[in-house]
Order: C-alpha cells, then structure tokens, then sequence
C-alpha cells in the first residue's frame, strides 16, 4: 500500500531576486511501514521535500498524497488537522515549549486531538525514551539528547501513521546521535509507521529500507 505520493510535484519560492526553484518535478512513492533516507549535499532540496510531503510547505506544482488525502487541495486548517491526527514530525532543533515540563510537551497534541488519556500517555512515551524520571523538567533543564528524546515521544504519543524526522542528530553529538537513532527506528518499529527522513549521514541512512539522493532539486538516485 502507497502511503505518501509525489507526482511531478516542484516548489518554487519568492525571493527578492525573483523566483527561486527548489524541487523540480519529484515523483516518488513510499510505501506503508517502509523506511527511507533522503540524503544529498546542503541546497538539494531534502528539507524541502520532506516538508512538502508533510504538507508544510505547499507544492506550487503536481500532486502530494498522503494517505489516499490530495494534500495539494487543503487550506493551512486541513493540513493541520491532517497532520495531528497521521503524522508525526522531529526536526533538528527540538522546538519544546520552553514553558511546559518535558511531560506537558508530550501531551499537549494529545490533549489538542481530544485524547482522555493525554498525560497518561505522554509518561508512558516518556518512559519508552528512558525519560520517565525527567517529567516534570522544564527543556532548559534538559541536555540536547533529553530534548530530542521528548521530541521523539512528542511525535509518537499520537501513533502517527507517517514519521517525518529533518535531521534528528543534527544538533547532538556522535554517541547520543546514534541512541536518539536507535530509539527512532524503535518507535517506528513499535508503531508500524511510515518513516521518511533527512540526513547528512550515509551510516543512518543505510539503517533506512532505501536510500533517495537528491541533487539540485531532483532526485538523483532512488535505489
């Protein structure tokens, strides 16, 4: 089963010199718990495809779908709807609520989505990143490897169908980089869940079901 679609999808930019285009005609397909790499050198266009497959950044050509869903033809609400109920996404910076304890970080989704159990199920996504004894901190009181850890159980409290990750190691060093990979995939193993994610690294994007390499906007190789 095809769970995300790219079909001749381009993006193309405003700047203050004029038009800039990022993708030119992508057409890919992802399949239900398959697990992909994008990689390639900085400008190729991995961050922006990954956000034009979640539908943050709307595609100014062809067609996105997402579960059956045309992502082309939502407003900014849908996407978002669509989003909080079937995908979950990591990015390199944590983006935690300053505000809120690693445990209302989790749960505020849940809670947005209607979720009974919200906090319930916050701990216990805090429990499978080995954070349950950090509930109650605040992210300024946790280390970069804390942070993405409750980003991580952020992203896997709704069971999302679809995990986008934009460089999930980016900010961390070698050895809390691979466990944060290590506790990616097992999130993605525990749930069955699509994954797609950016890289810079060639030795987690060989732990991927298969590599895209993308060049200048287009993809490169797809093997």
């Amino acid at each position: 089963m095809t769970v995300l679609s790219l079909q001749d999808a381009s993006l193309s930019l405003s700047s203050n010199a004029g038009k800039v285009d990022i993708l030119h005609g992508i057409t890919l397909s992802v399949s239900a718990g398959e697990s992909v790499g994008l990689i390639g050198p900085s400008g190729s266009g991995k961050s922006s495809l990954l956000m034009v497959m979640g539908g943050l950044e709307q595609a100014t050509g062809g067609k996105v779908t997402a579960l059956d869903q045309d992502l082309t033809r939502m407003d900014e609400d849908a996407l978002a709807r669509f989003r909080r109920n079937n995908m979950g996404v990591v990015f390199q910076s944590f983006h935690l609520i300053p505000t809120m304890t690693a445990v209302e970080n989790i749960a505020t989704p849940l809670e947005l989505a209607g979720e009974v159990d919200a906090f319930d199920r916050a701990r216990a996504e805090l429990e499978a990143v080995g954070l349950g004894h950090r509930a109650d901190h605040y992210p300024s009181q946790l280390s970069g490897g804390e942070q993405q850890r409750v980003a991580l159980a952020r992203a896997a409290a709704p069971r999302p169908r679809i995990l986008l990750a934009d460089e999930p190691t980016g900010n961390l060093d070698e050895s809390t980089g691979a466990a944060i990979m290590d506790l990616l995939f097992g999130l993605r193993d525990r749930h069955g869940a699509t994954l797609v994610m950016v890289t810079h690294a060639p030795e987690l994007a060989a732990r991927c079901d298969r590599v895209v390499r993308l060049r200048d906007g287009r993809i490169e190789d797809a093997a």
